[in-house]
């Protein structure tokens, strides 16, 4: 990889030499594999009245824009802008819409997206509806769309219930009706799932999660194939300053190189635990697109290469039962997030859907999310075995 490639050239190689080599030339001036990190926040402008291709790094980084190619690459994308967090990214992909548009949510959606809609867009003249995208009929979508309505934004698998949705057919119903299809793509991680390909115009990425891969960053990506899109998107980033650090940046750049090991290492040990706890007798439910049990595993083979390293379950004996199983836990961490190399394990409820509860979109309080890691799977049975038997009552 001595010469600079396009990412058109890189989009024709494998996932596994795109994630280590797009965005990743060296260095040109010292000849270093790795690039450096421009950790600056100016540049200098040689002449004052012209200024380059950079001058201050909200605007742009090198770093930045190197961990940008290789996201475009990595979703088989023309562009990918990145942001400080995921919700920036989710928040900028939202503010695309104007007073008097309409946005139709699944109703099955992260805690702190509703709450932007709710409490955020509101104010601002946009109106939303959520809709049951998962097993709702065609036709009842069809209905909630409006003549003002310009966006469908749903995520696949969901969080925290792991629900898929169909991406080609929601791409479908928007574009019929002069809308835009956003696809939150954080479960499956780009390895696993491209919406691009499958007729979404957005796709969103919380990258603290498993595109950083190690609970060391806090990171988030839009990509897309519009150059319009693209440029109000950055727009949006440079007047409200949601950009993300250079250090950040190289930090997720690195992390990204491993991402196929570890999304098959998460998917190993993710089966491993469901078939575990599927039928067990103090766990009511398990949720895991992989089982042949899951409403939507035929859907989830189809769109999905994979069915990713998170599963959920609902409890018997309800959110007390849960509390003290999440405590007993020895080797999963009680945390939010997710898609790190160490297992870590939440109750939604409480923490990352708390705005939801007493909602009609609230989940089961006894529902408890594993993220799991890459820890050897004896041991984490283990612990699930321990956790189980010290919270029985």
């Amino acid at each position: 990889m001595t010469e600079e490639m396009t990412v058109n050239e890189y989009i024709r190689m494998h996932f596994e030499t795109r994630a280590i080599h797009a965005g990743q030339d060296p260095d040109p001036g010292t000849g270093a594999v790795v690039p450096p990190i421009h950790q600056t926040s100016t540049f200098h402008v040689p002449d004052p009245g012209q200024p380059g291709e950079y001058r201050y790094s909200r605007v742009g980084n090198p770093t930045v824009e190197r961990l940008e190619e290789a996201m475009a690459a990595l979703e088989d994308a023309e562009f990918a802008l990145a942001f400080g967090s995921g919700m920036a990214a989710i928040t900028a992909a939202l503010s695309t819409l104007q007073a008097g548009d309409h946005l139709l949510c699944t109703r099955a959606v992260y805690g702190t997206t509703y709450s932007v809609l709710r409490e955020h867009l509101s104010r601002y003249g946009v109106e939303h509806d959520f809709v049951d995208l998962v097993e709702g009929d065609v036709q009842d979508v069809e209905a909630a769309m409006r003549p003002n309505t310009r966006l469908i934004w749903i995520e696949t698998p969901t969080n925290p219930l792991l629900r898929v949705i169909d991406i080609a057919r929601m791409a479908e119903i928007a574009h019929g009706h002069g809308a835009l299809l956003g696809v939150d793509n954080t479960f499956a991680s780009p390895y696993f799932q491209n919406p691009l390909s499958l007729g979404a115009d957005l796709v969103m990425h919380s990258c603290t999660k498993y595109l950083g891969g190690h609970s060391d960053l806090v990171a988030g990506v839009v990509v897309m194939n519009d150059g319009d899109l693209r440029d109000a998107l950055h727009r949006t980033r440079r007047l409200t300053g949601g950009i993300l650090g250079p250090f950040d940046a190289w930090l997720l750049h690195r992390g990204v190189k491993t991402l196929p090991v570890r999304m098959e290492a998460h998917q190993r040990n993710a089966f491993t635990v469901a078939r575990f706890l599927d039928g067990h007798a103090r766990i009511k439910s398990v949720h895991y697109p992989g089982l042949e049990g899951h409403p939507q595993h035929e859907l989830a083979r189809r769109q999905m290469r994979g069915f990713g390293g998170m599963v959920a379950m609902e409890m018997e004996g309800g959110p007390e039962a849960a509390r003290g199983f999440v405590a007993a836990l020895r080797v999963f961490t009680s945390a939010v997030s997710l898609g790190g190399v160490e297992s870590l394990a939440e109750i939604p409820w409480f923490l990352t859907h708390k705005s939801m509860q007493d909602t009609d979109v609230a989940i089961d309080p006894a529902t408890v999310r594993l993220s799991v890691g890459l820890e050897h799977p004896d041991d984490l049975m283990a612990d699930l075995d321990q956790a189980l038997a010290a919270s029985g009552g």
